[in-house]
């Protein structure tokens, strides 16, 4: 899929594994929107991309907001025309996560920011992928998703779950329109969200973590998989896995 001329929408493209996917994906030769709600961050990450002579532009949009993420995908097929790539990586978590100390508002939130935003992002552009008859989109899940621990918290073991179901309704539903997606779900990853927790891992700990551009590798690879193939879930993990060691 090396095409200039192919898009793709980067949902929390400013930082973290949305940038790195955002400039994994610019190598492979697309053309990469980044959005999310800060617009300083979002021109420096869109210089990071034309440094490495890729083609980027941005959209200043909150992923949690249904008529911003609408707007935002009607902007780009406005502009380009299609929307091949969908990758949802905003997402966010609280401090305050079990269940002693969590309240009902933070848990809402963290349910909007990692399920209902993907859910706006993917209603958004499939009616597009339809008319085009092909799309892929990666859904950002987590190990969270997969396995129960206190350590993600009750909100966002609740959303990465549903990140990983809702992306397997979509495979089911829309293969006869040529559209696939994958739920990756990464292990501990050194991105922002690490400041959040209650008791933030220390700088060593952080450096033998997953990398985002380890987990953009993983975007990039199930993208770049012919047509006819659909990777349907990957699950990467640090090889010094912290709730083993």
């Amino acid at each position: 899929m090396n095409d200039a001329k192919k898009i793709a929408w980067i949902i929390g493209g400013s930082s973290g594994i949305g940038l790195s996917s955002g400039l994994e994906l610019a190598k492979a030769g697309f053309t990469v929107v980044l959005a999310s709600r800060t617009e300083d961050a979002l021109l420096a990450a869109v210089r990071q991309v034309e440094a490495l002579g890729g083609q980027a532009s941005h959209v200043v949009m909150d992923a949690m907001e249904q008529g911003d993420v609408a707007s935002a995908a009607a902007g780009i097929v406005s502009r380009y025309g299609r929307i091949d790539v969908l990758v949802n990586s905003a997402g966010f978590n609280v401090a305050a996560r079990r269940w002693e100390e969590l309240r009902a508002g933070d848990f809402e939130r963290v349910i909007s920011g990692n399920l209902t935003g993907t859910f706006y992002a993917v209603e958004a552009v499939l009616p597009t992928m339809r008319t085009q008859r092909c799309g892929t989109i990666v859904n950002i899940a987590s190990i969270a998703g997969k396995v129960v621990t206190t350590g993600g918290g009750v909100a966002y073991t609740v959303a990465k779950h549903g990140v990983i179901a809702l992306t397997q309704t979509i495979n089911m539903a829309e293969c006869r329109h040529g559209i696939r997606a994958c739920a990756l779900s990464p292990g501990e990853t050194a991105t922002p969200i690490m400041a959040k927790r209650a008791t933030p891992p220390s700088q060593e700990e952080i450096n033998r973590m997953l990398q985002p551009d380890d987990v953009a590798r993983a975007v990039r690879f199930a993208v770049e998989m012919p047509s006819r193939a659909s990777v349907y879930e990957i699950v990467l993990s640090p090889t010094w896995n912290r709730a083993w060691v």
